[in-house]
């Protein structure tokens, strides 16, 4: 079995499959300071109690865009699980070029989405992550990333209304019945589902217009992708694990 791991701002994300089949899908927060240990316990309870063993493990894929947490975790696979886990950094096969004028300064999270759009789907494709970020990566016909897009995402905006907005409460995200808003917390849901719905709306047109990929598939992933797909016609496909799927693809590459 395949264990993968998406290190992002907010949550690590953990996956295993069993071949191509992905068997179970797990969260932990990212941002609780953990020791080796502490993580190593979480990673081995969250996989049994998942009934999937420590010794089922046979390869570990990470990627992160959280470097201070990675020393702790990696050696953590190392203790609990006894595999050196393969990271995704510069210099790993992917299958994708980076035609940017950085390529280093790509995100992993950026890389492991493209792979898995372009593998799975094919291109030119525009792939979007709904995360702490909002991103929209161009992969073009040949496999080369070649322009990404970076917003602020819909929770990093809510969260910068009620922390810095003293009467503007917390809320749950979520599309109000009505974008004509009475009171204070569907006016505010209004405003993050149906301005990030505008947003992307904006950004995909623009895409496609200024690269001439008039009928590029635009695929969507992220936690809160599945509430902005469902609302507008420019996303064509919504894939909840399409980056744990990038990891499994990588991870067959170096084989």
């Amino acid at each position: 079995m395949l264990l993968v791991m998406d290190v992002g701002n907010t949550n690590i994300t953990l996956g295993v499959f069993d071949g191509k089949v992905l068997e179970a899908t797990f969260r932990m927060t990212t941002k609780i300071p953990r020791t080796s240990d502490e993580y190593g316990i979480v990673v081995r309870d969250l996989l049994q109690h998942n009934q999937i063993a420590c010794s089922d493990i046979q390869a570990v894929v990470m990627s992160s865009v959280v470097p201070d947490v990675m020393h702790s975790l990696t050696s953590a696979i190392i203790k609990y699980i006894q595999i050196t886990p393969i990271v995704v950094a510069p210099g790993i096969k992917t299958g994708i070029r980076i035609a940017t004028e950085n390529p280093r300064q790509l995100g992993a999270d950026r890389i492991v989405d493209a792979v898995g759009a372009y593998e799975l789907y094919g291109g030119p494709v525009l792939v979007i992550d709904y995360g702490t970020a909002t991103t929209y990566d161009l992969v073009d016909g040949s496999g080369a990333f070649v322009a990404g897009v970076t917003a602020p995402g819909i929770r990093t905006s809510a969260k910068a209304m009620w922390e810095e907005a003293a009467k503007l409460p917390e809320i749950e995200i979520r599309k109000p019945k009505s974008i004509l808003a009475q009171e204070t917390i569907s006016s505010m849901q209004a405003g993050l589902v149906y301005g990030q719905i505008g947003q992307s709306e904006y950004i995909i047109q623009h895409m496609k217009k200024e690269s001439a990929y008039e009928n590029i598939k635009v695929v969507a992933t992220g936690g809160l992708g599945k509430l902005i797909a469902s609302e507008t016609t420019y996303i064509d496909i919504y894939d909840p694990n399409l980056t744990l799927q990038g990891m499994r693809l990588i991870y067959e590459k170096q084989k």
